[in-house]
């Protein structure tokens, strides 16, 4: 059956191997952008990105199409080749075999955004470790997978 109208709203969260800040500086518009690139190829709207030095936020509203577990697991293949492919690192880049997904309501999307968007601003005065543990506590879970 096909989906004419749909609300798939998902922030997610990308973590780099050992929380390693392997994503510098002068890389992160490239990288945001080859994402924004992979997520619009899979029928799905990119509203917010943020690659952090060890971990990368991005809220997306998904295609009926594709399951969250699918899409995430093709843009962090496609984005750590990429990233080696275009040597855009030191060392040998790779994510860490889990990642979060988090439902986000339509109501709620312009302040995600706002939060993606702060992450320098956020981040001097919160660890990514903090921040992590604030969201399993909001959210009360995880569900974590392999990326394959």
């Amino acid at each position: 059956m096909k989906i004419l109208y749909n609300n798939l709203y998902t922030h997610f969260v990308l973590i780099t191997q050992d929380r390693y800040p392997f994503i510098k500086e002068e890389n992160r518009i490239r990288i945001e952008k080859y994402i924004t690139g992979i997520v619009s190829n899979h029928d799905s709207k990119l509203y917010a990105i943020y690659a952090n030095p060890e971990h990368v936020h991005f809220l997306i509203s998904r295609s009926p199409k594709i399951a969250e577990q699918e899409l995430l697991t093709r843009i962090a293949n496609a984005a750590a080749k990429f990233i080696l492919d275009n040597k855009l690192c030191n060392s040998k880049f790779s994510w860490q075999d889990s990642a979060s997904a988090f439902s986000v309501s339509k109501s709620d999307i312009d302040k995600v955004c706002k939060y993606i968007l702060n992450q320098p601003e956020h981040h001097k005065k919160t660890s990514f470790q903090q921040e992590y543990d604030e969201f399993i506590k909001y959210y009360q879970k995880t569900v974590k997978w392999e990326i394959s």
